[in-house]
């Protein structure tokens, strides 16, 4: 079996390897191929990656490429991860959000907006190459803004794909660490978005834990939202649905006490995090080392290569077990597109992912859920056509964004910061 990881550059993907070697007795990968335009970086891991594995028994070869083609020729899956314009083009957006008096954030409001449209146009092109080198291959993205790229690929690509995020699988991990089920008997009554869901319900083995399960979530949230006003906000809001939100729901539910914290900060999130690629690609460099650093699990992504090969390994063999992914709606959430992305529980076999029918969302979470589902629809528009109106209609759609004359400042701002990478119809007035 062939395994292509685009973006291979980077810091994740000694985490990806590293959780390769325990699912090779159900996933017979003989051969990794490692693909990004950042040679020098790309030097850096496929080396590591290669005494990975040489202390591992060798059990798969590494190749490494800037070439696209060769990447994902002939592969059975390929792993996209990629981050265009680097943390420089996070850091610029994080900081964008915050100089127009809103939430800077990589994923959420406008950091989300502008990963999008720098992203989409260049993961078509390795759908593209797929569609002529690999046609039966799956694409499995990580790449953020996960939900909104997998609409993308499902509403302009012929390819199979399933969008993946390690949020969902890492709260299984706290229900299996904190009640002793077994991962494959965890089922949730999960539904929403990328990065925008709330959890209804919990089954361990067929029996119902919600009751339990709420409780130690909540208590948990001193963990999750160690400042003070934001984790207030989060229990009021858990405790009123009676459900456990996603992380992320802390910028639309803790807004300004959100904003007020990161306009206290020294330092964005993205500043944060190149003094930790820092520390680890000094370590990934050194000739005597062949397993992880500490420091990885600084960088975030906790589970990442559990989501991973737990999803390949399904498809793979066929399971048809139940997983919690970014896939086509086709019906499964009433009242939302059927080509709409959604993040919710789904069939995992050789045919990819089929969602699972869900019941209503309830009006608390249905509106939400519809609006910003509208916004994501707007960008994968306004990225792949160039239509400029489509993309201020994008922002204008979003709960985070500023008003109207605010819009349209930020997203003059925006494609001006964006030029080399967005597409460039959208400069067309």
């Amino acid at each position: 079996m062939k395994l292509a990881i685009i973006g291979a550059a980077s810091s994740y993907t000694p985490e990806l390897i590293d959780g390769l070697f325990l699912w090779l007795h159900k996933i017979p990968v003989s051969h990794v191929w490692m693909m990004d335009p950042n040679v020098d970086r790309l030097s850096i891991t496929s080396n590591f990656a290669r005494r990975m594995a040489a202390a591992n028994g060798k059990p798969f070869e590494i190749h490494h490429t800037d070439r696209l083609a060769r990447a994902v020729e002939g592969a059975d899956f390929v792993v996209t991860q990629i981050r265009v314009g680097g943390l420089q083009a996070r850091i610029a957006d994080e900081k964008l959000g915050l100089r127009h008096g809103i939430i800077g954030q990589e994923t959420t409001g406008v950091g989300g907006f502008a990963c999008a449209l720098r992203t989409i146009p260049p993961i078509l092109k390795v759908a593209r190459e797929m569609e002529k080198r690999s046609p039966r291959a799956v694409l499995v993205n990580f790449t953020n803004p996960s939900g909104i790229v997998t609409e993308a690929l499902i509403k302009h690509s012929k390819i199979k794909s399933v969008g993946l995020c390690n949020v969902p699988i890492g709260m299984i991990m706290d229900i299996v660490k904190h009640t002793g089920c077994k991962m494959e008997d965890v089922d949730l009554d999960y539904v929403g978005l990328n990065h925008l869901a709330w959890i209804r319900g919990f089954k361990c083995a067929g029996k119902d834990i919600t009751a339990q399960a709420l409780a130690k979530f909540w208590e948990l949230a001193v963990e999750e939202w160690q400042v003070e006003v934001v984790r207030e906000n989060m229990i009021e809001a858990m405790r009123s649905l009676n459900m456990v939100c996603n992380p992320y729901l802390q910028y639309y539910y803790a807004t300004q006490a959100v904003l007020d914290h990161l306009k206290k900060k020294k330092k964005t999130r993205g500043e944060e995090v190149l003094g930790v690629e820092k520390a680890l690609f000094t370590k990934y460099a050194q000739p005597a080392r062949s397993t992880k650093p500490e420091e990885l699990s600084k960088r975030g992504g906790a589970h990442y290569s559990t989501a991973a090969f737990h999803l390949i390994s399904a498809m793979h063999n066929n399971t048809g077990n139940r997983q919690i992914v970014c896939c086509r709606n086709a019906g499964a959430i009433p009242t939302f597109d059927k080509e709409a992305s959604v993040e919710i529980p789904a069939r995992i076999d050789k045919r990819g992912a089929t969602a699972l029918p869900q019941a209503v969302p309830e009006p608390a979470i249905r509106g939400l859920m519809q609006v910003v589902k509208a916004y994501e629809s707007l960008t994968v528009e306004a990225a792949v056509t160039g239509n400029r109106k489509k993309a201020f209609q994008a922002m204008l759609t979003h709960p985070l964004m500023p008003g109207a004359t605010g819009c349209k400042a930020l997203l003059d701002e925006l494609l001006d910061i964006n030029r080399p990478y967005v597409n460039p119809k959208l400069f067309k007035t």
